[in-house]
């Protein structure tokens, strides 16, 4: 729908090692341009799930307010939860690429951020909902990951990321792998190395993962058992350089994790403990967004 944002509050962290606040800046001095009278606001953030509070408090503003993420992948899950938080609200969600990962905005953004902020249209966009147990639920705008996917961007994080850091630890992760155990309805136990549940068709800047859409009402589930390590190489390598190709795709996914296993949501790390009840669903066009 085209309609005109009473504000936007542009959100980003000033610690952050890329560069959040410039961009953040001329965003705002473009729309200064293109609309003088609409209110633009930069957030910074000043501790770990502030930018949650902020697309939270903004959500729960009167009006029709955009939250910008000036961010990487999981900032902007940040700020989808924070407006998720506050149900029908009628705040927007956009994320202006700033960090090491912007799977999201190079998947789905169609123009400039400015351009799009200005034209005031949204459109609505699927988020997946990760049920664990009696948790709160938790949203993610990209992806969920179990196994390899999360220990890998572990080792980075406490590595430290960078080209040959980056290269080096993942060759490292990989070769020390062990495979994760789960349970599903039937009772039936598999062990897996690797399993991502994906609203977008691409992850990790060169894997493309499926063909789906972050709009269509389903998910891809890209499970992959345990196998030979040869095996997982030859399919990451597969996916970087020609894409998996088709994949299941559902409206939820039930299983019990054996043991403690890692996840990896939209790029932030969690733990799930061993004996829980896992329900991924999707939450079609649960959140509006200006891209």
């Amino acid at each position: 729908m085209a309609e005109t944002f009473d504000a936007v509050i542009v959100v980003f962290n000033p610690g952050s090692t890329g560069d959040a606040g410039s961009l953040a800046e001329r965003l705002r001095d473009e729309l200064a341009t293109r609309r003088p009278d609409l209110p633009v606001e930069l957030s910074p953030t000043e501790y770990a799930g502030h930018a949650r509070d902020i697309a939270r408090k903004a959500a729960s503003a009167p009006g029709r307010p955009l939250v910008v993420s000036a961010s990487g992948d999981g900032g902007y899950n940040e700020v989808v939860n924070g407006i998720m938080d506050v149900p029908g609200t009628a705040a927007a969600a956009a994320v202006l690429p700033a960090g090491n990962a912007n799977d999201h905005d190079r998947v789905t953004s169609r123009r400039p951020l400015a351009e799009a902020i200005a034209d005031g249209t949204t459109e609505p966009m699927d988020l997946l909902a990760l049920h664990v147990g009696d948790s709160p639920v938790r949203h993610a705008h990209s992806y969920i990951g179990f196994g390899l996917t999360p220990v890998v961007a572990l080792q980075i994080e406490k590595g430290g990321k960078g080209t040959l850091r980056e290269v080096w630890t993942t060759i490292r992760s990989f070769w020390g792998f062990r495979p994760f155990e789960l349970e599903f309805a039937d009772g039936n136990r598999r062990k897996i190395d690797n399993l991502v549940l994906a609203n977008i068709p691409e992850m990790a800047k060169v894997a493309e993962l499926s063909d789906g859409r972050p709009d269509d009402g389903r998910f891809e589930v890209i499970l992959m058992e345990h196998r030979p390590k040869w095996r997982v190489l030859f399919t990451a390598v597969r996916a970087a350089v020609r894409g998996l190709g088709p994949q299941p795709s559902t409206a939820e996914f039930r299983f019990s994790t054996v043991g403690p296993m890692p996840v990896q949501i939209d790029g932030e790390l969690d733990d799930v403990a061993a004996g829980a009840s896992v329900l991924v669903r999707i939450a079609p066009g649960a959140l509006s967004v200006c891209r």
